[in-house]
């Protein structure tokens, strides 16, 4: 009995470290003034800015970060700077803006101090020129105060074609 159990546990730990190596944390940088740094941010596929993000696809984020006030709605908001120099919000659909509705693993809206939660940050690229781009991702909360912020390194590449998957149907 004992052995199963130690069986059991053992093989649970595996795939949770296994889990947490689908998507290791990727190396952002704080945003500029006190504002809050996250706890761990993981750009899916990225360890290591600047991540290639390809365009005409969507990017997941998964940020962690924890709040020190009583909140009732967050929304994420971007802003882009490309040659250095030229800084422009960058506009989101509603649906991701909205942080409340994609918080992960359970948590939702209202947030109390100190809870820490995880947004799964679905961040759509248009079709841009293939350039270098810093992001700077913060949640705001409904009294226009930064929940969290972070900067990442991006690069806008094509897409080329070596990851869709064809199906083959046989039956028709």
């Amino acid at each position: 009995m004992k052995v199963n159990i130690l069986i059991c546990l053992g093989l649970c730990l595996i795939v949770m470290i296994q889990a947490e190596n689908a998507n290791p944390a990727t190396d952002v940088k704080r945003c500029s003034g006190s504002k809050p740094f996250p706890l761990e941010v993981r750009v899916h596929g990225c360890v290591t800015p600047p991540c290639n993000i390809v365009k005409g696809s969507t990017q997941d984020f998964e940020i962690d970060f924890a709040v020190d006030k009583y909140i009732t709605q967050l929304t994420a908001l971007v802003k882009a700077t490309t040659l250095g120099i030229i800084t422009v919000p960058y506009e989101l659909p509603p649906d991701v803006a909205a942080v409340c509705p994609n918080l992960m693993y359970g948590a939702y809206c209202p947030l109390y101090p100190t809870e820490d939660v995880t947004y799964l940050f679905s961040f759509p690229i248009g079709e841009y020129p293939e350039i270098g781009v810093k992001i700077e991702i913060y949640l705001v909360d409904q009294d226009g105060d930064t929940a969290t912020c972070f900067v990442c390194d991006i690069k806008v590449v094509k897409n080329t074609g070596g990851t869709k998957v064809y199906e083959l149907n046989y039956l028709n």
